[in-house]
């Protein structure tokens, strides 16, 4: 295949909400481009782009897909892209390295929810928009209803170059009021008929071609004012000031297709290759330095990884898009993130499976190469003299976590490997190894994006695995000041052991003043402050530790020994053993024995005195709460509303967004469990939510006494 240059090269990405019909537009813009020969379709798992045995079980797309065709002279990289929320990391990170979007929009539904969570994320990468109506050949379809639903949700920046003629199975031509002409296909689609719009459709194109020549002249003012000249504007003039509309986000062209049946896509590809901005039409592309990377290939080499994946027999593949310079065959680069040196000896052309080998690829262009040594997502790779850098693909937060661990005993070193690899082709699978909840904790975006993962260990590596509740990382804390003294002594021949302590603990906030008097007791305690230690706990929160000894109660050398005594309770908390965070200690008198003194002695002092004080000073257990962000049609929202509620939810606000209502809530984690599956039911897949760690609040009194409980058995019968 041909070496094509930037200025030959555009990149887009198919988008939209699952069902929408993706990858059999993909299928036939593969074929209409001459890359395949015959079309397959998803019902016989035999497409190419989901290729993989779990999109065939599951029947969806579950990873991005790179692909390219050729169509007038010019390479159309694109990449297929999941339709289910739960696997949105191949729709961002396609974003990151495409310019143009293709938003297929079902004519059954309409926008549906996760049109526009994928339109909102466009937006904040600003990704020029098509939208393409598609399957206006199903019996319920509705054009109408489709376009009024993308202008609520996207604004009067929709603009319609194509309306349907016959909406419905009998689908079969489109009026295109760009070109002011009728397609028409036979039953196979593919190359249509041009014929003259029929006088029934005249009055309607008209009205319609008039929008979109005001549209178009909006984004110039040079093409303004030839259309306060003349009144109108040439096809020509009209694409030009189209490609500005859209570069600048105030212009989404409307196409009309029939993806399955091989309609309209020769005319949304010509669109593609005419007016969709080139490589080199698009904003440089800004460094972590602040320094811009220009598509120009004679500017250093400089290649940014997006995606890597495991293919059988063939070991870890690497997608990358050239953002500066060219590279070849053989070249030799560093990569800046690790400074590991590597050499591309093998350069692909990618259509899914297929791979095609190429000697060179240059700004701008997509490809793939294999065996990289150390280079994995979100890394740059650079040439000898260029040092750019460029940001990391910007993922969602984790809506959903589970416990894992292997069914046999003797697995789980080869189950972290499994999960480390799995993480590394989907960077929205985070693995957590516990210390504190002694679980290996998975988070990811629901309880399918789960299942696919057990599903893929169980089928592509024979590794049986079992989900469990994940425990929840509570914290402990006090509320009140308490006093406590504890005496360690012990004899047994020899040296003896002895330290006592004795320490005031309290709740420790930001900012509070220095210790000087407490009543304990009923007595008035003065303390001298003769040092503070401030500890930022890794858990979160402080421990703050004063000394006051005075007249050398206890050698300070001993102070250590206390505080990591202290430490060990803090690290396994009284109540649960969860750890314990924000209290200041005051360590205020003792004693100590000249011969039988030392660190251990303290240590267990410290710890003892540190647990009974803790006990007396109102303890309370925290629990992590996040802010849920939940996007609900509207006839679903008292349902929804409904369903918080029982989970202990702190609603705190609604606001109407663009058709739906988005609900924003402060939830506990402990009841987020399993949510993805109850609001898919609810809504019937309708709504979307998305969380975010916010802080620890106080457990209610019922809850904190069902965890106390709960503990006691646990350690009863540990």
């Amino acid at each position: 295949m041909k070496v094509y240059q930037s200025n030959e090269i555009k990149n887009i990405a198919l988008i939209g909400n699952a069902g929408s019909g993706k990858t059999t537009l993909a299928e036939s813009m593969l074929f209409e481009g001459g890359v395949i020969t015959r079309r397959g379709n998803v019902e016989d798992n035999n497409t190419v782009s989901d290729y993989n045995h779990v999109e065939h079980e599951y029947g969806n797309s579950v990873f991005s897909t790179v692909l390219y065709t050729e169509w007038l002279g010019k390479k159309i990289n694109f990449i297929d892209t999941p339709g289910a929320d739960d696997f949105s990391g191949g729709v961002i990170s396609a974003l990151n390295v495409t310019d143009t979007g293709l938003m297929l929009i079902n004519a059954q539904h309409g926008v549906e929810v996760g049109t526009e969570i994928i339109g909102r994320r466009a937006a904040a990468l600003n990704t020029p928009l098509i939208f393409v109506v598609n399957q206006l050949d199903h019996d319920k379809a509705n054009f109408e209803q489709s376009i009024e639903s993308a202008k609520t949700n996207f604004g009067s920046k929709v603009s319609i170059v194509q309306f349907p003629v016959n909406v419905g199975v009998n689908f079969n031509a489109v009026v295109d009021v760009l070109k002011m002409k009728m397609y028409q296909w036979g039953p196979e689609g593919g190359e249509p008929q041009i014929l003259d719009i029929p006088d029934s459709e005249k009055e309607k194109a008209d009205e319609l071609h008039n929008e979109l020549v005001e549209s178009a002249a909006e984004n110039d003012e040079a093409l303004m004012e030839l259309y306060f000249d003349k009144g109108t504007l040439t096809e020509d003039e009209m694409r030009e000031g189209m490609k500005k509309g859209m570069i600048a986000g105030d212009l989404f062209p409307v196409f009309c297709i029939s993806a399955k049946k091989d309609m309209g896509v020769r005319r949304l590809m010509e669109f593609i290759g005419n007016i969709v901005p080139f490589v080199t039409e698009m904003p440089a592309i800004p460094t972590v330095s602040g320094r811009e990377a220009k598509c120009d290939v004679n500017a250093p080499t400089s290649l940014f990884v997006f995606k890597t994946s495991m293919e059988p027999h063939i070991g870890e593949v690497s997608y990358f898009k050239v953002i500066s310079g060219s590279v070849k065959e053989g070249d030799d680069l560093t990569n800046i993130n690790n400074g590991t040196k590597e050499r591309l000896s093998q350069l692909y052309l990618v259509a899914g499976r297929n791979r095609e080998r190429v000697s060179e690829l240059v700004a701008g262009d997509i490809g793939a190469t294999v065996k990289l040594k150390n280079t994995k997502n979100n890394h740059t790779l650079n040439c000898k003299d260029c040092d750019f850098t460029y940001k990391e693909i910007e993922f969602p937060e984790p809506k959903y976590r589970t416990a894992v661990k292997a069914k046999e005993d003797g697995d789980e070193e080869r189950l972290g490997e499994l999960l480390h690899r799995i993480h590394e082709e989907d960077p929205t699978i985070l693995i957590e190894y516990s210390k504190e909840l002694k679980q290996i904790i998975l988070h990811g975006q629901g309880e399918f994006h789960m299942n696919t993962l057990r599903w893929r260990l169980l089928n592509n590596d024979k590794m049986e695995i079992e989900f469990l509740d994940p425990k929840i990382p509570y914290r402990e804390t006090i509320t009140k000041l308490a006093q406590a003294d504890y005496r360690h002594k012990k004899q047994s021949g020899g040296s003896g052991q002895f330290g006592e302590v004795h320490i005031i603990i309290e709740p420790y906030t930001e900012g509070m003043p220095d210790p000087t008097m407490y009543n304990v007791n009923g007595k008035e305690l003065k303390v001298n402050l003769r040092g503070t230690e401030e500890h930022e706990l890794d858990w979160g929160g402080k421990l703050v530790f004063c000394n006051c000894i005075v007249g050398g109660a206890i050698d300070t050398r001993f102070l250590p020994a206390i505080l990591k005594g202290v430490m060990e309770k803090m690290d396994e908390g009284p109540l649960t053993g969860s750890y314990a965070r924000d209290i200041r200690v005051v360590v205020y008198d003792g004693k100590m024995h000249a011969v039988d003194s030392n660190e251990i002695s303290f240590k267990l002092a410290g710890r003892h005195a540190f647990s009974t004080a803790f006990k007396n000073a109102g303890p309370k257990i925290l629990e992590p709460i996040y802010d849920v962000e939940v996007l609900v049609p509207e006839d679903r929202m008292g349902d929804v509303m409904s369903d918080l509620q029982t989970r202990r939810a702190m609603i705190m606000g609604m606001e109407a967004e663009k058709g739906f209502q988005k609900i924003l809530a402060k939830v506990p984690l402990k009841e987020m469990n399993r949510y993805s599956t109850s609001l898919s039911s609810l809504t019937g897949g309708r709504a979307q939510f998305s969380m975010k760690f916010d802080g620890y609040e106080k457990v209610p009194g019922d809850v904190q006494e069902e965890l106390l409980a709960a503990y006691e058995e646990e350690t009863a019968e540990a």
